[in-house]
């Protein structure tokens, strides 16, 4: 079981730079692929970024290779998001997601989700 908790969202201008923090609760954190997504007013949910349990394994949407790492402390419990050069394109709520059963980019695949923290990216 797996308790997730975003932060570090907020506004920011075209060009800066965010770093998102996934606190996980729960002894088996090590166990689960970390993903990132976000979500758009009027849009679907959309997959952002996914780490594998040892951190060796990265996967990430087109749009954001290149400006966005992920990374996971496992000794800590905690994913990061680290997100460069932000365009007001990625505006959105960002969620963190966990799954013991899949890596991949297919949200429906994640089971346990945090609240989510608001990026706002402004020109």
């Amino acid at each position: 079981q797996v308790q997730l908790v975003e932060s570090g969202g907020g506004l920011v201008q075209a060009g800066g730079s965010l770093r998102l923090s996934c606190a996980a609760s729960g002894r088996t954190f090590s166990s689960y692929v970390m993903g990132w997504f976000r979500q758009a007013p009027g849009k679907e949910r959309e997959f952002v970024a996914a780490i594998s349990w040892s951190g060796d394994s990265t996967n990430y949407a087109d749009s954001v290779k290149g400006r966005f790492t992920i990374s996971r402390d496992n000794a800590k419990n905690t994913v990061l998001l680290q997100m460069n050069s932000l365009k007001p394109g990625d505006t959105a709520v960002y969620y963190c997601a966990a799954t013991a059963t899949y890596y991949g980019s297919d949200h429906r695949k994640y089971i346990y989700w945090g609240q989510g923290t608001q990026v706002t990216v402004s020109s």
